[in-house]
């Protein structure tokens, strides 16, 4: 028995200022283009059984291109393989706050399509001696408890969850959303389960050789240089996965690449301490110009330590503008030397400049136990230099 398992496909992601020709915005568009070529892999590869692991929508209420899309896009898979069950789950962006506000995945059983989107939902398919117990985010993370057991007697027992992992990332990560539990993994490892499909991670992971995220299409999270540094440690790109099955047991599984519109570059930082503006001018350059692809149309991010606010005001700023007319987006984030000292009445020193005074003020801030203090000052700098940013960003 062959799976094809997909996850967080967040049609509907919308970033940065560029439009298509159609008007469209361009990541949306992008998102849009890696779910079609996912499609594409799965029709070639006519698996048994379609799964997708929540997130089909970035947002409840998503943009009525990115509606018609996945119509047409699951439309396909239908008539290819009009045999194989497509099953899919809620994901926390698919989920409504209110009780009273219907989902938008409800259209999709037009298309004979398994949901679930509120309760869990067991599903068996005699013909495939298969069974699918489907868990929305909704009560993987709500209050009831709820049985995470095989049940029935087919051979192939399959669980399609939208969960986050207890203890698989540290506390501060960036992808974990604190206003959920997580899921203790030893439920499901202890479980007889032949393959468990897991989404809410955007970066494809291996938890046992039958436990797996299958990870987003493109990098459509809050903060995609940590998802680029989680795949550099995991060693796994976008895609999705193809489970093979046999009496019962996942025997392999098989990442399957997912071609990207554009590259998501984060180079290797600048140190500008005792640079001056043409010698940092000149590395920034070098590193743009070593972005695989070119860094034309790219996602860019170089960050520049240690570098004092005279120094950087005499940049070459008409260059600057000019590669971030060319890049989709060029995230330059510039981090001053630390202070020496800081004005008060009467006190030593030279003026603080506003990103010193920024990163002070959050050094000090109180924060919850789970939050890094030096990521969420960080963070913050970045967001400071953003409207700059942005403003010739494309």
């Amino acid at each position: 028995m062959k799976i094809a398992h997909l996850a967080d496909l967040h049609l509907g992601f919308r970033q940065y200022y560029r439009q298509t020709p159609a008007g469209i915005n361009q990541r949306e568009a992008d998102v849009a283009n890696a779910f079609r070529a996912a499609v594409d892999g799965v029709i070639a590869q006519s698996p048994d059984v379609v799964l997708i692991a929540g997130d089909l929508f970035h947002a409840v209420r998503p943009t009525n291109f990115s509606i018609v899309f996945a119509f047409r896009q699951l439309q396909r898979i239908r008539e290819a393989l009009p045999a194989t069950p497509i099953v899919a789950v809620a994901g926390n962006h698919d989920t409504p706050r209110s009780s009273e506000t219907g989902s938008i995945l409800r259209l999709y059983e037009e298309l004979g399509i398994h949901l679930a989107i509120d309760e869990p939902r067991r599903l068996q398919f005699p013909e495939l001696g298969l069974s699918v117990y489907a868990v929305p985010y909704a009560a993987a993370t709500g209050p009831d408890r709820f049985d995470l057991h095989p049940a029935g007697p087919e051979p192939h027992q399959v669980l399609l969850i939208h969960a986050n992992l207890e203890g698989l990332l540290p506390s501060d990560h960036w992808s974990l959303d604190y206003g959920a539990p997580p899921l203790d993994p030893e439920i499901l490892r202890r479980e007889r389960w032949s393959y468990v499909a897991l989404g809410h991670y955007h970066v494809q992971h291996e938890d046992r050789p039958h436990i797996w995220y299958a990870g987003s299409l493109d990098y459509i999270g809050p903060n995609i240089w940590g998802e680029r540094h989680d795949e550099d440690i995991r060693g796994h790109r976008k895609g999705w996965l193809l489970v093979e099955l046999e009496a019962g047991k996942t025997v392999k599984v098989t990442p399957q690449p997912v071609p990207l519109a554009r590259s998501v570059h984060d180079a290797k930082p600048i140190d500008a301490d005792g640079k001056s503006a043409a010698e940092v001018d000149r590395l920034i350059g070098e590193r743009l110009h070593k972005v695989p692809g070119g860094y034309q149309n790219a996602i860019v991010r170089i960050q520049i330590r240690d570098i004092p606010r005279h120094v950087q005001r005499e940049l070459d700023h008409a260059a600057l503008r000019q590669y971030k007319a060319a890049a989709l987006h060029l995230q330059l984030t510039f981090y001053p030397p630390e202070s020496s000292g800081s004005i008060g009445v009467g006190a030593p020193g030279r003026r603080q400049t506003l990103p010193e005074i920024v990163a002070e003020f959050l050094k000090r801030r109180p924060l919850p136990e789970r939050l890094s203090r030096e990521q969420f000052v960080a963070l913050g700098l970045e967001l400071l230099e953003e409207p700059a940013d942005s403003g010739t960003g494309g």
